[in-house]
């Protein structure tokens, strides 16, 4: 079992609440994954996000930089929004971190996004959000398996690739590629028709109703033949550690209660209540928040349901103090991974 982190960036805030620079939190960012791979964490993830309290707007760049800072850890988007990126850059970036790496690293997820703020940023239409998704995840495959430097592609949402180079190659020949999903039946038949590995984000409700997604997945997979180490499943998830359950409970609630009001602006969600919140932190909830031993007890509970080989937990949100997400980081390699390990071991 690899056990990760994820991030959208998170800015960090003054005493008054008030937004300290974006720079800043990219930075924090950098430090974090840096940490990770010191201490042993097998993933760190940077999500894609446009709005000023989530600023890491551009994955590759900041998986570029990790690379070069980092020895072991895997790295990987979480996930690129190919809808309304360009497949070939995004490619030629994570290349380029793969290439910086030493290869063997760098991965991409795929996911067409749960939040529509990329669609005006970059001047599409949002009634074409099927299409963009479903010609754009084609291209990135299409370069991804090219043999060669060259690329011959064709659709409607970009002009075609006629025997084009798309430079640099993976170090390898190609990048782990993933399909990310929030949870929908045809997101989890697309990628096993496909044959790419999935990764479900998981951000409210009871994780192991995950579980028939993963079963379906599977199960769409082996009917079209589609075996062997690319036919795997991960589960992205909210969560914080701290030495124990309250302190844990205490240093979250605050970053979420920042992040609801924030994402209500955008979203129309409803104000955020703490009966919502401390149900969601207690098992079997969709919130790992908790002392190590906790933590770990519910990761492995949850692979006894969906049979992930991967949980990674977003744990910057609305504001977190950076020393709690350091702390967090170190907590989840040193302390939550090995108690993973035995338990998985012991069953």
């Amino acid at each position: 079992m690899e056990l990760g982190a994820y991030s959208f960036g998170d800015t960090p805030r003054n005493p008054d609440g008030s937004l300290r620079p974006t720079s800043e939190a990219i930075r924090n960012l950098h430090e974090a994954i840096v940490l990770a791979d010191q201490n042993g964490l097998d993933y760190f993830g940077i999500g894609e996000h446009h709005t000023v309290d989530m600023p890491a707007s551009s994955p590759g760049t900041v998986i570029a930089a990790a690379a070069s800072a980092t020895k072991q850890i895997k790295l990987g988007s979480g996930a690129s929004i190919i809808s309304t990126d360009d497949p070939v850059r995004v490619f030629q970036q994570f290349a380029t971190a793969d290439a910086v790496s030493g290869g063997g690293r760098i991965e991409i997820t795929a996911g067409r996004g749960s939040s529509v703020e990329t669609f005006p940023l970059f001047g599409y239409d949002l009634s074409d959000y099927d299409r963009l998704y479903a010609e754009k995840l084609d291209l990135l495959m299409a370069i991804n398996s090219s043999k060669t430097e060259n690329v011959t592609w064709s659709g409607t949402v970009r002009p075609a690739l006629d025997d084009l180079a798309v430079v640099p190659r993976p170090v390898n020949g190609r990048l782990p590629l993933w399909l990310a999903t929030g949870g929908s039946a045809p997101s989890s038949v697309r990628a096993g028709e496909l044959g790419l590995p999935i990764s479900y984000g998981i951000i409210g409700g009871t994780p192991s109703r995950f579980a028939p997604l993963a079963e379906l997945y599977r199960a769409t997979a082996a009917k079209a033949g589609h075996t062997g180490d690319d036919i795997k499943v991960s589960v992205a998830t909210l969560g914080l550690i701290a030495p124990t359950k309250k302190e844990a409970l205490e240093r979250f609630y605050p970053g979420w209660y920042n992040l609801n009001i924030e994402m209500g602006k955008l979203r129309g969600w409803p104000a955020p209540d703490k009966r919502h919140f401390l149900a969601q932190a207690a098992f079997p909830g969709a919130y790992y928040v908790g002392d190590p031993d906790e933590v770990a007890q519910r990761v492995v509970d949850l692979h006894g349901h969906m049979g992930h080989m991967r949980h990674f937990l977003q744990m910057d949100i609305g504001g977190l103090p950076h020393e709690h997400f350091l702390e967090s980081i170190t907590l989840l390699a040193t302390e939550v991974k090995p108690r993973v390990e035995r338990l998985l071991k012991n069953r």
